[in-house]
């Protein structure tokens, strides 16, 4: 059997370090922890779980510390965890199944990681990333912020998730790495121009992030994933921005790299449906649950086909008073997420005004 080598960095994780280590502690044949700097019970409780605890003097770099990590690992595999990611007993099953058949002729294994989660605990929304690489190949890290571990070769599609829990608040920490860098006059990589938009836009400095968004597009270098997610993500920005024609041009343009994914088409169904087109709006909903999510390593939002499209096609048959298309797709997304608040607000207001099916 394979032995695997666990390699985290943290810093001021008391309140969930203790967490993910008791969900991996037991999987792994050695546990690495490097510590970038903290002041709390960090240190104190990783000592709980392994001695093998390193001091990494954090200078802006998260690639540089994640390869400080891995070098210090000395089993057959390498596996990554942040503090706030965890191993659900489900997948700590598959987790157990995986190092039986892990063989040494797979150099890398991709594994979900769950980033969103409906009211009844649904996986909503993930992206694979190569979690656990065979350590005699070397790989590294790249990017100071928002890196990523360029591994290649054979590869094994796990189906061993990890579960994201995050608990701390958003800081501008990654904003600010990327200001200094840009003060400092660095050229940004495709990446780096994607990353630094979505880190303006998510602190709503929309008019910066639209040029960083274009100017990643319009090298035409992308990965195919990022350049649609550039797109539904520069639209937003121009939707705050109240610049209509720019919002629906940006949606568009998602168009030009493949066909219309669920989640583009549900972005087009909501421009129109906010235009009061509803015609047009059912048109891009009823596309979105036609074509299936594609398998991919980016990011999946399965809410956008399954119950989300059937929701909006609702409200858009009850706005043009086609009530009974109108129910039938509210009890089609209930059989995707039961417990939603406003799907059974919807399945009272059915039965009650228009005495359509029943109230439950």
């Amino acid at each position: 059997m394979v032995t695997i080598s666990l390699c985290m960095i943290v810093r001021d994780e008391e309140y969930a370090l203790e967490r993910c280590l008791l969900s991996i502690h037991d999987l792994v044949d050695e546990i690495n922890i490097i510590d970038t700097g903290s002041v709390d019970r960090t240190k104190e409780i990783a000592r709980k779980f392994t001695e093998n605890i390193y001091d990494f003097e954090w200078i802006d770099d998260f690639a540089a510390a994640r390869n400080f990590a891995f070098q210090h690992a000395t089993k057959d595999y390498i596996l990554w965890l942040d503090a706030d990611d965890t191993i659900e007993e489900e997948d700590r099953l598959r987790f157990k199944l995986l190092k039986q058949v892990l063989t040494a002729a797979i150099d890398r294994v991709t594994m979900p990681y769950n980033l969103g989660f409906d009211n009844a605990g649904k996986v909503t929304s993930s992206l694979r990333r190569n979690r656990l690489v065979r350590r005699a190949c070397g790989f590294q890290w790249i990017g100071p912020v928002h890196e990523y571990l360029n591994a290649w070769g054979p590869a094994l599609d796990s189906d061993v998730c990890v579960t994201h829990k995050k608990e701390k608040t958003y800081t501008d920490r990654n904003l600010k790495i990327y200001q200094k860098r840009q003060e400092a006059g660095e050229e940004f990589s495709i990446r780096d121009l994607y990353y630094y938009a979505n880190e303006l836009r998510d602190h709503r400095l929309d008019e910066q992030a639209v040029v960083y968004y274009d100017k990643m597009l319009n090298s035409g270098q992308g990965w195919i994933e990022d350049n649609i997610q550039a797109c539904l993500k520069m639209s937003e920005c121009y939707g705050r921005l109240a610049n209509k024609d720019m919002q629906f041009s940006s949606l568009t343009r998602a168009l030009l790299y493949e066909r219309p994914r669920p989640d583009v088409s549900c972005a087009i169904g909501a421009y129109f449906f906010e235009e009061k087109h509803y015609e047009t709006a059912i048109f891009w909903y009823r596309q979105a649950t036609e074509v299936p999510q594609p398998a991919t390593m980016g990011m999946v939002n399965n809410a956008t086909s399954t119950w989300y499209p059937h929701l909006q096609l609702c409200l858009c048959y009850d706005r043009t008073g086609q009530f009974e298309a109108a129910h039938t797709h509210n009890e089609i997304a209930l059989t995707y997420n039961p417990a939603h608040p406003s799907l059974l607000y919807n399945r009272n207001y059915f039965a009650e005004v228009h005495k359509l099916g029943h109230t439950s």
